[in-house]
């Protein structure tokens, strides 16, 4: 039996997790090959075809945040642009999987070098795509981890995850990773624990593993006594959960009476089957970017997708996001590829550039005005003039529609609080029906650290004084203007940071649906007084 060694990590969602560590990287498996180029180029086609008939039949699995990663990997499968260097190399006489190893290999160093933090991270999807279509030429059977296994690997791709049996517990420790990776996002609303950047970390076998991803520890081969503590925590942190699921239906109020009000976050509409509307105050922040994973959609798709949230919210508020495309979220046909993405044409910027594409969302949201509380907010915006732009194409837009005698309504509109500039001086745009602060940009741009970039994960935190500053001020602007002021990033999820939050004068914030219960045990924990 190895001895007890200890490690730590960065906290990408947070738990315990006691298993078997489990490598999900192998050795490469020798390819036997034809021989023959026509014969070489028919398996290769063979496996991508596949391939891709598999992550169909993942991406048909899943909803919201995942199935959009999994249809990025399936739009790359089919398009011919990825075979066409494999193929090229075949018919120059290498072998199905030798050219596909080195074709795929040279197009992922291209995104690893890419300017674009979207790209960088999506070269994990190249991998993924990859590694699927070599198993499938080797004939390799697909890792199958042990029920309740903790993964380890250098990375883990969005496939690796999708495709393992979560419901007897594990979780997850890699050497490298980002807590901003779409890997994480999924872990987070699945309540799977998850370190990143555990430096060093060198298992013997499949050794008996403790990740506490409440303090960022890893232990491996632990004594009992370590196994005894650890369990004990595990057991009171079960014990807060129930506890928090318990007062989940009542309205979140803190310990001196003071009522916040809790809204969710959701992806797409496929999430609200899983919420209970008895335990929110409605959507405070719904994504629409989920629409646009296959290409430009119409507007009568985008109008039943907006209609369906709304008519689950029977009433309550539900703020729609319009396309936040551009910076980390690309859209062929819509975005432009930029050397800084994040500080480029997005959001409000490239929706307003783009008026043909704007116009079908606006049209798509009138509509759906009439069914519920529908609040519609803009994402990005930096100065007046691009909230006074997209309002006046909201009234043009709504005057065609009362022409052509299309039933509508005009929705409250609001604005994204994410860049400083806005945070700073919010007064600037006073005549926003309503201000929803988006902390995961906000936090990256006030202290100039990526937050898809794990190497300066510790940066990115939203309680950094300079970052609660902005925050109040814009809270304090709010309270005497008379504008509802909400928070919708990250922050709001989680319990630690809560205090801090509601400190600074917000009163309202929205969370994701994993973290609902445990963000409303976290304000009845806070006094204000």
């Amino acid at each position: 039996m190895p001895s007890p060694r200890s490690f730590t990590g960065t906290i990408a969602s947070r738990g315990y997790a006691e298993g078997p560590l489990f490598a999900l990287e192998v050795g490469t498996v020798a390819y036997r090959t034809s021989g023959e180029p026509e014969t070489e180029a028919g398996r290769l086609k063979d496996a991508i075809a596949a391939a891709a008939a598999e992550v169909a039949i993942l991406a048909a699995s899943t909803g919201g945040e995942a199935a959009e990663i999994i249809e990025f990997q399936l739009a790359m499968l089919e398009d011919d642009a990825l075979s066409e260097p494999a193929l090229s190399l075949v018919a120059e006489g290498a072998d199905a999987a030798a050219a596909w190893h080195a074709a795929l290999a040279e197009q992922t160093q291209i995104y690893l070098t890419s300017d674009s933090e979207y790209f960088r991270a999506r070269a994990t999807d190249l991998g993924d795509i990859s590694d699927r279509v070599l198993r499938i030429l080797t004939g390799t059977d697909e890792l199958k981890p042990p029920p309740g296994a903790v993964l380890f690997a250098t990375d883990i791709t969005p496939s690796q995850f999708l495709g393992h049996d979560w419901s007897h517990g594990g979780g997850i420790v890699l050497l490298r990773g980002s807590p901003a990776s779409h890997v994480a996002m999924l872990a987070r609303a699945r309540r799977i624990p998850m370190l990143v950047g555990v430096a060093g970390l060198a298992p013997e076998g499949e050794e008996p593993v403790l990740v506490d991803a409440e303090l960022g520890r890893v232990t491996l081969s632990p004594e009992q006594g370590a196994v005894s503590g650890f369990r004990s925590e595990a057991a009171a942190a079960l014990q807060v959960l129930t506890e928090a699921s318990a007062i989940a239906t009542r309205p979140a109020m803190t310990a001196d009476g003071t009522p916040i009000a809790v809204h969710v976050n959701i992806a797409s509409p496929d999430e609200v089957d899983t919420i209970d509307i008895a335990t929110c105050d409605g959507v405070g922040l719904m994504r629409t970017e989920f629409l646009y994973g296959s290409g430009l959609p119409d507007e009568e798709t985008q109008y039943m997708a907006y209609r369906r949230v709304l008519d689950w919210a029977a009433g309550k508020p539900v703020v729609i996001r319009t396309v936040d495309a551009g910076g980390d979220k690309p859209v062929p046909g819509f975005t432009v590829d930029e050397s800084n993405p994040f500080l480029g044409l997005r959001g409000i910027r490239l929706a307003l550039a783009r008026p043909h594409i704007f116009r079908t969302q606006i049209r798509a949201l009138l509509r759906a005005a009439r069914a519920g509380n529908l609040k519609v907010m803009f994402p990005m915006v930096s100065v007046v003039g691009e909230y006074h732009k997209a309002v006046s194409l909201f009234g043009a837009i709504a005057d065609e529609l009362a022409a052509e005698g299309v039933p509508h309504a005009a929705p409250p509109l609001g604005i994204m609080v994410e860049v400083p500039a806005v945070a700073i001086a919010p007064e600037q745009l006073h005549e926003a029906a309503f201000f929803s602060i988006g902390s995961n940009d906000l936090t990256q741009y006030v202290m100039a650290a990526s937050r898809d970039n794990g190497t300066v994960a510790n940066l990115n935190d939203v309680t950094h004084p300079a970052v609660l500053s902005l925050i109040t001020n814009v809270a304090r602007f709010g309270a005497q203007a008379g504008i509802p002021v909400s928070l919708c990033g990250d922050a709001g999820s989680d319990p630690a940071a809560i205090p801090a939050l509601l400190a600074t004068g917000l009163r309202s914030l929205s969370v994701s649906p994993a973290q609902l219960a445990m963000a409303k045990r976290a304000i009845s924990s806070v006094r204000l007084g």
